[in-house]
């Protein structure tokens, strides 16, 4: 072939060539890319085989912890997927198994963890599926462990206990009490800021005391008659009421509030409710005590209940100083802590009240009756439910209630009833806080870890048990309140008992015990359990003679009077 052909030959032989290649077929597809891998999802939670929702109560220390998911889970993807924490948020190490062909997670603690302690346990959305999808959304169990039932210190008898718990908690008022004028500090942090009320209530716990061999007589006399000098001759007076805080080494009125810088006549009678109880107990012929119960009468002379009525209204005002005057405006009405108020402004020497006063002001001519039925019980007085428990105790650490009447309730009956709704409330336990029970119950004025300080009651509830409530309602609920006392020092005294008894508050719910003791919790446990052991306090304020006066001519009967 000639070589100017060539090329052309081999170019068209190249050009048939694809053509008949192209010719009746078609190049293979580019496959799609596979499918994304599947989420997946939770199916359930379960806690030692209870369902978890927001949190679950009374876990074991080593609890069995399961996740129950829609897909079979990557194992390799577990450690980084599932964290495990305290509520600090501290790491607890665990162990992994699986169930239903690896659906079911199961996380157990590698060991046992806390008593009452919260915990949590996360599953993230980086938890795999074997197919390679992501957890779509992640989840969580939330549980608090179980109180450790062990008894934290030997078993006594009740007696002993009681012994115990009052010898313990008067060291409150005696060991801490103001070293300059011996008056009762309002809280165990509070430095020289002494409590009016509170020292009432510390003067009454003398007085057991010394009927109960914890010191001696002339010991309480001593002590007394600092606190009363110390108020005759250092402490301003309000038209002879005194303020609710005081500086205990100067005297000086420390405001409670911006307009409460003056006299707080609820607190006042709380101190002369404390100072009547040892004029009639300190009764020697002696000069110590003849000199005591003189300084005594004094005070108690002083105060001039009437100034109170605001211009002769027909009702007592709480609070009143020199340069704010009425500004509080806070009326005393029922049903509250303070019928001692109108008992003792009745029972006046010098400054009586009528009854007209007690009837259109504390009773409200019959406002303050409830009637409701809560539990099964019929609620005679107050607000619903009841309201918080240092209703029925601080004015009835004097005030004896057995057998007491009135034209608006039997007062034994109220108190009781008031009590026991207290106690079937934290049973029913409509909120679901932990730990509430027949053994755990009690809500009542105390410090709060949220709050700071609250008046905790059944329409007031976040969990907090205050001891001082189910312990000072002895008199009401012996037995549901001995069975509290017992727990909160046999099961949770670890936690609650301390330098001073019993401390104020906790939460299990929130994990929180209170580090403080307060005054006017500390007092009535010791006043309440003596009267319910002997009576004592109730037959001392009951035999003033003023006072069966004044409660008479107030409308009460009672064999006391």
């Amino acid at each position: 072939m000639h070589k100017l052909i060539l090329p052309y030959f081999l170019f068209f032989s190249a050009v048939l060539s694809l053509a008949a290649c192209s010719k009746g077929s078609t190049p293979d597809p580019i496959p799609p890319p596979p499918p994304p891998p599947t989420s997946f999802t939770a199916k359930s939670t379960t806690v030692d085989g209870k369902t978890n929702t927001t949190a679950l109560y009374n876990a074991k220390t080593l609890p069995e912890i399961k996740f129950s998911f829609s897909a079979p889970i990557d194992h390799s993807t577990v450690s980084a997927g599932i964290s495990f924490k305290t509520k600090a948020g501290t790491a607890v190490t665990y162990n992994v198994s699986y169930e239903n062909n690896d659906s079911i997670v199961i996380i157990k603690p590698a060991a046992a963890l806390n008593y009452i302690n919260a915990y949590t346990v996360n599953v993230a959305t980086s938890l795999k599926s074997q197919s390679g999808g992501h957890l779509k959304t992640a989840v969580a169990a939330n549980f608090i462990t179980q109180i450790d039932s062990s008894d934290k210190f030997p078993i006594i008898s009740d007696s002993a206990l009681l012994d115990l718990v009052q010898q313990q908690t008067f060291k409150y008022f005696w060991e801490f009490g103001h070293p300059i004028s011996g008056m009762a500090r309002e809280r165990n942090s509070s430095g020289d800021v002494v409590t009016t009320g509170g020292t009432g209530f510390g003067i009454m716990s003398m007085i057991v005391a010394v009927n109960r061999n914890f010191i001696s007589r002339t010991d309480a006399v001593t002590r007394i008659q600092k606190i009363v000098s110390f108020l005759k001759n250092n402490c301003t007076t309000y038209h002879g009421a005194f303020a609710h805080w005081i500086n205990g080494s100067t005297g000086a009125t420390i405001p409670f509030s911006a307009n409460d810088n003056g006299g707080d006549l609820v607190e006042t009678s709380y101190l002369m409710q404390g100072l009547l109880c040892a004029r009639q107990y300190f009764s020697d012929a002696t000069t110590n005590e003849t000199t005591l119960r003189n300084d005594i009468n004094t005070l108690w002379n002083a105060v001039e209940w009437n100034w109170y009525r605001q211009g002769d209204q027909n009702v007592l005002y709480w609070h009143w100083s020199a340069d704010k005057g009425w500004a509080m405006n806070v009326q005393i009405k029922g049903w509250n802590e303070a019928l001692v108020t109108y008992a003792l402004a009745a029972s006046s020497n010098n400054y009586s009240v009528p009854k007209i006063v007690y009837d259109g002001g504390w009773a409200g001519n019959g406002n303050m009756k409830n009637g409701t039925t809560y539990y099964g019980i019929t609620l005679p007085l107050g607000p619903a439910f009841g309201g918080p428990l240092f209703f029925a105790q601080y004015s009835f650490l004097g005030i004896n209630p057995h057998d007491l009447t009135d034209a608006y309730s039997n007062y034994y009956t109220q108190d009781t009833a008031h009590a026991r709704i207290n106690y079937l409330y934290c049973i029913s336990n409509p909120k679901n806080f932990n730990g509430y029970s027949n053994l755990c119950w009690g809500l009542t004025a105390s410090d709060d870890d949220t709050k700071g300080y609250d008046a905790h009651s059944p329409t007031n509830d976040d969990g907090i048990i205050s001891p001082t409530a189910a312990i000072a309602s002895l008199p009401y609920t012996p037995t549901e309140s001995m069975n509290a006392l017992k727990f909160f020092y046999y099961k949770l005294g670890d936690k609650l008992w301390g330098q001073y008894g019993f401390k104020d508050a906790f939460n299990l719910t929130n994990i929180w015990f209170a580090d403080s003791y307060l005054a006017i919790d500390q007092g009535p446990e010791i006043v309440m359990i003596e009267n319910y052991r002997s009576g004592l306090l109730w037959n001392l304020f009951m035999s003033c003679p003023e006072v069966k006066t004044g409660m008479k001519a107030l409308g009460f009967q009672s064999p006391n009077l």
